[in-house]
C-alpha cells in the first residue's frame, strides 16, 4: 500500500494549526503502520527530523504554494504527476486542498468553514480562492474529515455533501501539557506577569479569534474590579503589528497586557500551566486545541459560547457571548472572584481531557484511509 500525503506545511521554525495536525497525525501513521510506504509532499527543501522512518519517500514538488496561482499550480499539476510517479493509491490531504485533476481517490480534512461564514476576515485574493475552489474540493474528495460534529454539519448543510462522506474526529493536545506544581507556577509567573495571577490567550492574532473584545473585557473588568491588579498574558504575533487590529488602550492597561509572541511548545505548556484563567473567546472555531491544552492543565476555561467551543469543553467551561465586551468581562469577574467555580472547572477539565488524544485521532484517519482503499 502506498499513501501520498500532502505536507507542505510541516515547517521547522513556523509550525502553526495545519502544521501541528499534519506533524502529529503524519507521525503516528508512519510509526504505527511500517509495512505501508508514505509518499510526503514538501514544496520546499524539509528538515529530515520530518522523515519519520524508514517507510517514508520524502518528495519536494515545486513551486513553493503559498499564493493561489500557485496553489493550482503545486496540486493539479505537481501533485497530480508525483502521484502517478510514485503509485499513490490513495492522497491525504490535511489542510483541505486537493487535486482536481488526479482520477487518485483523495481524503480531504477540512477543518473549518469560517471563510464561507466571515469571509471579511480573509484577504480578498484568499478569499476569492477558498470560495470557489473549497466547493469543488468537497465534491473531488471521496471522503472529507473534519474535527468536529459542529464542523461536519456546516460541511455537509454548505456543500450539500452526504453525511456518510465526512468523519468527524476529534483532535488531542500533546501530552507536554500537564498540571504544574506550586513552585512551578510561582516561577512562571515571575517571569510572565511580575509573579501575579494571570488571564491567559493563547492563539494567531486573527479577527476570528476575536482578541480586540477581548482586551475591550479586560479593560472593563479592570474598571469594575478596581482591587484586581491581574494582568492579561497573550501569546501569538504581537496584536500591533497586525493591519485593522489597532485599539486605543491607555498606558495604564498597556503595562498590564503582556504579549510573548510566539513561544516553543514546552514554554507554551508552562505557561498554559500557570494561568489562572484561560480566556478564549473565538466567535469561530472548528475545534480549538488550545482548550484541551488548558484541560490537560488543570487551568479553569472562560470560552465563547459559539460554533464547536461548547462541544469541546463540555461542562469543563464557563462561557459567554462573544460577540458582547460586557457578557465576556462579567464572566471574567465570576471566574477570577469565585475560588470554588475555578476548583470545579479544573477539575472538570483534567477528567474530559481523557476524551481528547492524538493516537486515537491518528487510528480513526487510517481507518478512514483504509476504508477508502477497501472500496476501491
Amino acid at each position: 500500500m502506498r499513501i501520498a500525503i500532502n505536507t507542505r506545511f510541516l515547517l521547522p521554525h513556523k509550525m502553526e494549526g495545519f502544521g501541528w495536525y499534519t506533524y502529529e497525525i503524519t507521525k503516528r501513521l508512519v510509526e504505527q503502520h511500517p509495512d505501508v510506504t508514505f509518499i510526503l509532499f514538501f514544496d520546499r527543501k524539509y528538515d529530515s527530523k520530518f522523515v519519520f522512518g524508514d517507510n517514508v519517500i520524502p518528495v519536494v514538488l515545486s513551486p513553493q504554494a503559498r499564493h493561489p496561482i500557485l496553489f493550482k499550480i503545486w496540486f493539479n499539476q505537481s501533485v497530480k504527476r508525483a502521484l502517478k510517479k510514485y503509485k499513490a493509491d490513495i492522497f491525504l490531504s490535511p489542510d483541505g486542498y486537493l487535486s482536481l485533476t488526479t482520477d487518485v481517490k483523495q481524503v480531504a480534512v477540512m477543518h473549518d468553514l469560517n471563510f464561507v461564514h466571515n469571509p471579511q476576515d480573509l484577504k480578498p485574493v484568499m478569499r476569492r480562492y477558498y470560495l470557489t475552489q473549497f466547493p469543488k474540493f468537497a465534491k473531488k474528495a471521496s471522503h472529507i474529515i473534519t474535527v468536529s460534529e459542529y464542523s461536519k454539519q456546516d460541511i455537509c448543510e454548505q456543500y450539500q455533501v452526504p453525511e456518510d462522506r465526512v468523519t468527524a474526529i476529534w483532535n488531542g493536545a500533546s501530552e507536554v501539557f500537564q498540571p504544574l506544581k506550586e513552585g512551578e507556577i510561582q516561577s512562571v509567573r515571575d517571569k510572565y506577569s511580575g509573579g501575579l495571577p494571570y488571564f491567559l490567550f493563547v492563539g494567531a492574532i486573527h479577527p476570528r479569534k476575536n482578541v480586540r473584545r477581548l482586551i475591550e473585557a479586560f479593560a472593563l473588568f479592570r474598571e469594575n474590579n478596581s482591587s484586581s491588579n491581574m494582568p492579561l498574558v497573550i501569546v501569538g504575533t504581537e496584536l500591533w503589528a497586525n493591519a485593522g487590529m489597532d485599539i486605543e488602550i491607555s498606558d495604564e492597561l498597556k503595562s498590564s497586557i503582556r504579549f510573548t509572541g510566539h513561544l516553543p511548545l514546552e514554554e507554551l505548556a508552562l505557561v498554559m500551566g500557570a494561568a489562572d484563567i484561560f480566556a478564549f473567546v473565538p466567535y469561530f472555531e472548528g475545534f480549538g486545541i488550545p482548550l484541551v491544552e488548558a484541560m490537560r492543565c488543570g487551568t479553569p476555561i472562560l470560552a465563547g459560547d459559539k460554533t464547536s467551543l461548547p462541544e469541546v469543553a463540555g461542562d469543563a467551561a464557563l462561557y459567554c457571548d462573544p460577540f458582547s465586551v460586557e457578557d465576556i468581562a462579567l464572566k471574567m469577574t465570576e471566574l477570577a472572584n469565585n475560588d470554588a467555580l475555578r476548583n470545579d472547572l479544573s477539575s472538570k477539565g483534567l477528567e474530559r481531557s481523557k476524551l481528547f488524544s492524538w493516537d486515537s485521532a491518528a487510528e480513526k484517519v487510517w481507518n478512514v484511509l483504509k476504508d477508502q482503499l477497501d472500496s476501491h
